[in-house]
């Protein structure tokens, strides 16, 4: 399972085919808005589709992609899994991660061989190490 930390980031990922859908917990986004709502998702489209170099994360897709990005976005917020703090008045900080993972991917991290918890343990803290 995957922790997303960048909205417009991780539905690029998704969209683009390198992380599964079914593998995200949650994307905890410094977005606020309602992709339901026509006007805020034409913002949001607007924004990073063809917004200022930084904003821009969906520069590359063509405009016949916007209704992909909008229902992987609907998926994500009326499945509960976009987390979008500044509706609740938080304003989180940009995080250096787009997703971390929280164990073996497509496993229950402790269902699995003692080999292999072993060997998530290990990268966990190696992982940990290089931060």
């Amino acid at each position: 399972m995957k922790i997303g930390f960048s909205y417009s980031r991780c539905v690029r990922d998704i969209v683009d085919g390198n992380v599964n859908i079914d593998d995200v917990l949650i994307i905890i986004a410094r977005t606020n808005f309602d992709p339901h709502n026509d006007e805020q998702w034409t913002g949001i489209w607007g924004g990073y589709r063809y917004g200022g170099h930084s904003r821009a994360e969906w520069h590359h897709c063509k405009d016949s992609d916007e209704q992909r990005y909008r229902d992987v976005s609907l998926e994500l917020y009326e499945s509960g899994r976009l987390h979008q703090p500044r509706q609740f008045g938080s304003h989180p900080h940009r995080s250096p991660y787009v997703w971390v993972d929280t164990g073996p991917i497509g496993h229950e991290q402790y269902s699995q061989p003692e080999s292999v918890q072993q060997a998530w343990q290990n990268y966990l803290m190696l992982s940990a190490l290089t931060r």
